[in-house]
């Protein structure tokens, strides 16, 4: 390993640190560039309108046939014809209520306290 004096003379040989200014890296307070925010911009408009997801519909709107809403607690999933989900809560009725009463109606993971009972859903 060269010594700290070894170097600064193969430095000073090699020309590093001369008349080269220094690079600074942007940091948190600094302003991103404008190329930065067109690509941002040009990625969404590429996009197109966002889709709705599954769970914000009303059962009306849901073009699937077979609905179906897992647990992420106990790992238990329940499906149900959009018919039949139709017949138990109505056309107008969201999905992601009538998916929690699914799960909620034969939840197994039950305390006591309201703030842990029930179960997670994961709309499919």
């Amino acid at each position: 390993m060269p010594t700290p004096k070894q170097m600064e003379k193969l430095a000073a040989r090699a020309g590093v640190g001369g008349n080269v200014p220094p690079v600074r890296t942007p940091g948190h307070g600094d302003a991103l560039p404008v190329e930065y925010w067109q690509a941002l911009l040009d990625a969404a408009a590429d996009r197109g309108p966002p889709v709705p997801s599954i769970r914000t519909q009303r059962l009306a709107d849901i073009q699937r046939h077979l609905l179906r809403v897992s647990c992420r607690r106990c790992a238990r999933t329940v499906e149900i014809q959009k018919a039949d989900a139709v017949r138990l809560a109505g056309p107008q009725a969201v999905w992601k209520d009538v998916g929690q009463r699914l799960l909620d109606d034969t939840c197994q993971q039950r305390t006591g306290r309201h703030e842990e009972d029930g179960c997670w859903p994961s709309f499919e």
